[in-house]
């Protein structure tokens, strides 16, 4: 007996080891055959035997192609084309869309963190440093938030002619057409540090540099359309937009219903071929005040004007603001910051083909044009904004808390307080870790569709949060609107960014996993593209080789998560950072991990995945964090400084790890088939849970971290505009932060003398005059202290208003009284 369970043991013990190394099916064979002759050496020809002697057999027939193919491979060909509908143009264009990146190696299980960690560190060079440190500075210098947001609701003039004559517009443009060509990393930074300026001008400059007509001409226009528009582009000559979403297509663009047919008209006194549009857009950034509107429409040609193709689908086109026919200015009033957004309609409006976006054989790849450009655009602009409101939250916040006191004591020190500081302070190099890792990969020529979807998503959530907590932290301070206050704008901004750009929902749902699973996957894209081929020998040996390649990998991730959590691996490490190490391991663990699951889910709900909304949420959840934590890694890996912030990061790690297993557990009770998820969580822990969510020790001392002079607090603040100005109150509040650290041995001092007696102030004496006659200081401190008490109390105090002030419109109560009586 003992013999049978040692042999079984060994089998098994060796199955799995060749198995983890990802070792083929001929090693395999050999090995198993190995043990059959010893098993039956050893035991006979008992049953023990005969079960080795099977899966050899089994194994062996693998190893035949012939015999694969038609026992095995071909059957199943048959199985897939019948469950598995064919994609749609319009899918096949949204999953083509850009190129796999770091997403494919956690698809694969075995990510190849090399692969990662030789990327470059986020930089800018000299000559965009120095457009940072002039035109942006000066930029933030001149704009009034309040003053744009409150009284004229609107951009002054003298901003949008600023912005233009900069070279703002033309930061994507390349250097031969005068733009400035900026690099996406250079694009962030501006951005970010014009954050205090509100999204009004933020978006003033970021929109035309994302997706629009600039970048739609730079990647398809024609030579003539490049030549013309896009010098007009970079200098601001020409403002421009792009209309896209309407009032019945929002985030299924693909359903517009706005048309252009192909006819013939007149164009500058000549009957020429032309298209005749009919639209109506909503929710188009710039709108009132663009020259040049980029607009999608879908394309037909009943006539056969221009060829047999009666629809081309959608279409890109440049329209000019003063074409006849179109219906432009007016303006909608989004939540929070004002920008400029509006709707335009166009009532046969005429133009000739050739303002088809790359010329008349560009009609009818208008989605493609869009979702390739997305995919880049998508990860620059929202991350961006997401890392604005997490820096100015933890700013702010972390200066605030420890201003503001209580009790007798300054907030930071209350463990309520300390727990949404350190959540802020941790969500808040998530997304910037995530941001800068991502744009870097555009700079060294990814289109990372997969994980702009991911960044869109958690890191606009992320500040969602981060604003929320900040909020609660300020308390009474944030709920008052004014001059001073640095909160309440981005708390009510946030749902924009929540919303564009593929509403949060859908990208959660539909995009990061349904994507990703076809995209990403080594295998399914594939799979999938054989399947619907034309039937011939070529394609079946091609769909058995790659479906041999697919069972290899599963068994493998298999294995490799069945190791690795029973502890059993200890693979060879990556880094130098001793406290990273086990982090390296739990996220290979995991990547293996999710790499079975989805093989599962694929198998188990096939077609019907696509519908199980729910589901696919929470497989994007378990690659999203896998993901986010690995531009955490990446990020800490390139610290100089990776002993001071390693509470920041392990917070990070931590709570992405916990969050992974949460979406797992949550995953395994809604699964349709009870068998699965029985199965997968003895196999997934076969220890048990591991992960738990960031320790209140942990929280503390991230606290203490971010709530002093570190250089781990400059850098996660930095990027910021920190001039001190009444235009900038966020500046403020930290000046005053910092005037409070250099004051405190003083202050620490005079407030142990008052606790224990030595320093009684009468009701009508401040601390410093007090102080001061008890010879406890110097008339040069108590200066210092009065100073820094009027500082203080300016922070303190939040803005009243006199009545007239807040009336934008004089009226009177005989009026009102009138307008409801009738």
């Amino acid at each position: 007996m003992i013999t049978h369970l040692v042999l079984a043991a060994i089998a098994i013990g060796t199955l799995l080891f060749l198995a983890y190394r990802g070792s083929n099916i001929a090693t395999a064979t050999s090995s198993l055959g190995a043990i059959t002759v010893i098993s039956a050496m050893s035991t006979g020809l008992g049953l023990l035997t005969w079960l080795f002697a099977g899966i050899f057999l089994l194994c062996l027939l693998f190893t035949i192609p012939s015999l694969r193919q038609r026992i095995f491979s071909t059957p199943i060909l048959t199985v897939v084309r019948r469950l598995m509908p064919p994609l749609s143009e319009t899918e096949k264009e949204a999953i083509d869309a850009g190129n796999v990146w770091w997403d494919g190696e956690l698809f694969s299980g075995r990510p190849d963190w090399q692969q990662l960690l030789s990327g470059s560190k986020p930089s800018v060079n000299e000559e965009e440093q120095a457009f940072i440190d002039g035109p942006v500075t000066e930029l933030c210098r001149m704009v009034d938030k309040w003053q744009i947001n409150h009284q004229l609701n609107r951009l002054p003039e003298s901003i949008v002619k600023y912005v233009c004559e900069n070279g703002f517009l033309g930061m994507i443009i390349p250097k031969r057409y005068g733009g400035l060509e900026f690099s996406p990393v250079a694009q962030s930074e501006i951005l970010l540090r014009l954050s205090n300026t509100g999204s009004g001008v933020s978006y003033l400059v970021g929109v035309p540099n994302s997706l629009g007509p600039g970048e739609l001409l730079i990647k398809y226009g024609t030579d003539a359309q490049k030549e013309y528009y896009l010098p007009r582009l970079a200098s601001g000559q020409e403002i421009p937009c792009f209309a896209l979403t309407g009032p019945t297509a929002g985030s299924d663009a693909t359903s517009i219903p706005d048309t252009g047919t192909v006819c013939m008209g007149e164009w500058q006194g000549e009957e020429v071929i032309g298209m005749r549009l009919n639209f109506s857009k909503r929710y188009i950034t710039l709108t009132s005040i663009a020259t040049l509107i980029g607009l999608a429409f879908r394309l037909k040609d009943p006539d056969g004007l221009i060829g047999e193709v009666k629809d081309y689908g959608i279409t890109c086109a440049l329209i000019p603001h003063d074409t006849p026919g179109l219906q432009i200015g007016r303006r909608h009033l989004p939540i929070g910051d004002v920008f400029l957004n509006g709707p335009m309609q166009g009532d046969d409006v005429f133009v000739p083909l050739s303002f088809i976006i790359g010329g008349p054989e560009m009609a009818g790849k208008g989605w493609r044009m869009l979702v390739n450009c997305l995919s880049v655009g998508r990860a620059v602009t929202l991350p961006t904004t997401a890392v604005a409101v997490s820096k100015r939250s933890l700013l702010g916040t972390s200066a605030y808390a420890s201003l503001r006191r209580q009790f007798g004591i300054p907030i930071a020190q209350f463990e309520g307080i300390q727990k949404p500081l350190a959540r802020i302070a941790g969500l808040s190099y998530i997304i910037n870790a995530s941001r800068l890792q991502t744009i870097q990969s555009i700079v060294e020529g990814n289109k990372p569709s997969v994980a702009s979807a991911i960044l869109k998503y958690h890191t606009t959530e992320m500040a969602r949060q981060c604003v929320i907590d900040a909020m609660d932290i300020h308390a009474g301070k944030a709920v008052v609107k004014g001059p001073k206050n640095y909160i309440a704008d981005m708390y009510e901004s946030i749902p924009v960014a929540i919303t564009v750009e593929g509403a949060n929902i859908l990208t959660r749902n539909l995009m990061i996993f349904g994507q990703g699973a076809i995209r990403s996957h080594p295998y399914v894209m594939q799979e999938m593209t054989l399947a619907h081929a034309e039937d011939s020998q070529d394609v079946t040996d091609k769909f058995d080789t790659t479906l041999a390649a697919h069972m290899g990998h599963s068994i493998s991730n298999f294995a490799r998560m069945l190791i690795m959590g029973l502890g059993l691996s200890r693979e060879a490490a990556v880094t130098d950072i001793q406290h990273l190490l086990p982090y390296y391991r739990h996220f290979n663990r995991l990547s293996s991990l999710f790499a079975v699951i989805t093989d599962v889910a694929l198998l188990n709900l096939n077609a019907k995945l696509k519908f199980k909304e729910m589901l696919s949420a929470r497989l994007g959840d378990l690659l999203s964090m896998l993901f986010l934590g690995s531009m955490v890694i990446k990020q800490h890996e390139e610290s100089q400084n990776p002993d001071e912030e390693w509470p920041v990061v392990q917070w990070a790690l931590d709570h992405l790890l916990y969050q992974y297993q949460v979406a797992f557990d949550q995953l395994m009770d809604n699964w349709p088939n009870r068998l699965v998820p029985l199965a997968l969580k003895r196999l997934a822990f076969p220890i048990g849970r591991r992960y738990a969510a960031p320790k209140d020790s942990l929280e503390k001392s991230i606290v203490k971290l971010v709530t002093v002079d570190s250089e781990t607090r400059q850098k996660m603040t930095s990027g910021l505009f920190m001039e001190v100005a009444a235009n900038n109150p966020l500046g403020e509040v930290n000046q005053v932060f910092l005037e409070s650290l250099t004051l405190q041995p003083i202050i620490k001092k005079l407030h142990q003398a008052q606790k224990s007696g030595d320093l009684v102030i009468a009701d009508d004496t401040e601390l410093a005059d007090a102080a001061l006659e008890a010879a406890m200081i110097t008339e040069h401190e108590a200066e210092q202290l009065r100073r820094f008490e009027r500082h203080l109390m300016a922070i303190i105090h939040v803005d009243d208003f006199d009545e007239s002030e807040l009336v934008r419109t004089p009226y009177h109560e005989q009026d009102d009284l009138h307008q409801i009586t009738g």
